[in-house]
């Protein structure tokens, strides 16, 4: 299995789409795929791992490369539409505290306690 990266830029706004398994054969091609987005101070990056059917530490390795990139082009990183695998994968990881991760459940409001 391979892995797809595509992008399309919107002004400052870098919407990408990843599909497919990372792991150890196909973590360097998304490696080289985000190695191609040019990054600006006031680039906000979003990537959609919707289509991410399966991900082991290696891909994790190369989100923090990318994550730490980000950053210091003082940028931002959203990864969006995490199946709950993907997001617990993150959680157990501790990468979610760091990284701003939205899954694709949505969350019900929280009862407010007077």
């Amino acid at each position: 299995m391979n892995v797809n990266v595509q992008f399309r830029e919107e002004g400052n706004r870098i919407y990408g789409v990843i599909e497919g398994e990372i792991d150890t054969y196909t973590a360097p091609m998304l490696r080289e795929g985000l190695e191609v987005i040019t990054i600006n101070k006031s680039s906000i990056i979003e990537l959609d791992l919707s289509k991410v059917t399966y991900m082991d530490s290696t891909g994790l390795g190369v989100f923090v490369a990318f994550y730490k990139k980000v950053l210091k082009e003082n940028a931002e990183l959203k990864l969006v539409r995490l199946s709950s695998r993907l997001a617990r994968l993150f959680e157990i990881t501790g990468l979610s505290e760091l990284m701003d991760i939205e899954t694709d459940k949505k969350v019900e409001p929280a009862n407010e306690c007077i």
